[in-house]
């Protein structure tokens, strides 16, 4: 993932800390049902197009705008999948920067493009059968999210609430 510009800026007064950022992913079909995937250039895992939302960017923008960045698609968000969040869309970078995610994640159908990497972030991009993803090595979030939203007929997802008042 490519780091904004206000992150750097944050970084430099905050150092390593914990930052909480929303971010989007985006789970692109094709016509035979085919999702598009892009392999992270650095750890070399798959997952589907994602990347923190910028400061007044609507998520849908980030979204469309991220799987043009990553993988040279142009689509269109058919579906709102779900919002996920939690310690599988935390990550400890290399030069430790700690990051906790809210992830929107979209649904979307390819309006134009053929599916290549960026060479900055991804090193290979491409559309996949269902049966060919349980054997690529994917990020641990991308498969909770491609685990919790592959019902059909597809549902929006969350996690139940689990926070009480207290007392109650």
């Amino acid at each position: 993932m490519a780091i904004p510009e206000f992150i750097k800026s944050l970084r430099a007064k905050v150092g390593t800390v914990l930052l909480h950022v929303p971010t989007v992913a985006v789970l692109v079909y094709d016509d035979q049902g085919r999702m598009l995937l892009v392999k992270d250039k650095s750890s070399g895992l798959w997952g589907a197009p994602s990347g923190i939302i910028d400061p007044h960017e609507l998520p849908s923008d980030a979204a469309v705008r991220e799987v043009w960045e990553e993988a040279g698609v142009y689509v269109e968000l058919t579906q709102l999948l779900g919002v996920f969040a939690g310690e599988r869309f935390s990550v400890v970078y290399p030069n430790g920067d700690h990051l906790s995610g809210v992830e929107t994640v979209f649904r979307a159908r390819v309006i134009t493009g053929i599916p290549h990497a960026d060479q900055e972030e991804t090193s290979d991009a491409g559309f996949f059968d269902p049966s060919e993803i349980e054997s690529l090595p994917c990020y641990h979030h991308f498969l909770e999210i491609h685990n919790a939203v592959g019902q059909v007929p597809a549902q929006s997802y969350f996690k139940p609430s689990t926070w009480r008042p207290p007392g109650v």
